[in-house]
């Protein structure tokens, strides 16, 4: 039976980023639901035929459209943390956290930004799905990235419990800054997140 050629590994290559940075524009602004193939394939500039070559289906694309949020928002994170140098306290390495969560409010979004585009997804996904595992994957790495960074000062118990506290407070904070549409609460936050860590360190506990 006679196969369609596939294209060259470098143009497909180009077609998925071009889908990929499509996809996170319209997701984000629009909703995953309320984007369809056609507004993808059309602001990637590329056929529907390409978006078939590289994903198995619009799952799959938005599947890979939440593995990429969650590296940019790591890339963010650890150039906070590399900014803070290799020495860099327990107390600055909260620090990077939320500051991470504070650029990717301050990235340009075409139309605002509306809060964590990872949550926004998960909370348009069905119970179960992939995607919703992802997500809160991801919002288990941040919450273990604060803990691993208290750690360094604070008994292993403590270093749990404010971690978790952190987290809420966080997550809280990115919720309510999305319908502001703005970074004030999230700086709000860290000066509390980072008050409550000096009050954690000074007691031991």
């Amino acid at each position: 039976m006679p196969t369609t050629p596939r294209a060259p590994a470098t143009r497909v290559g180009a077609a998925r980023r071009k889908l990929l940075a499509a996809a996170a524009e319209r997701f984000y602004a629009d909703g995953v639901n309320g984007t369809g193939i056609d507004a993808i394939t059309a602001a990637a500039g590329v056929a529907k035929m390409s978006l078939y070559n590289n994903f198995a289906s619009k799952d799959d694309l938005v599947l890979a459209y939440l593995e990429a949020r969650h590296e940019e928002w790591l890339g963010l994170y650890r150039t906070r943390l590399d900014e803070a140098g290799p020495t860099a306290t327990p107390r600055a390495g909260v620090e990077a956290v939320f500051d991470a969560y504070v650029d990717h409010a301050d990235m340009a979004y075409q139309h605002g930004f509306r809060g964590c585009g990872l949550l926004n997804a998960a909370a348009e996904l069905p119970a179960g799905s992939p995607g919703r595992e992802l997500v809160r994957r991801h919002k288990e790495e941040v919450e273990r990235i604060v803990r691993d960074h208290l750690s360094g000062a604070l008994p292993s118990d403590a270093a749990t419990r404010l971690a978790r506290h952190l987290s809420f407070l966080l997550e809280g904070a990115m919720s309510r800054a999305g319908l502001e549409g703005g970074d004030a609460l999230l700086h709000e936050a860290k000066t509390l997140a980072l008050s409550l860590v000096d009050e954690s360190m000074s007691r031991g506990s």
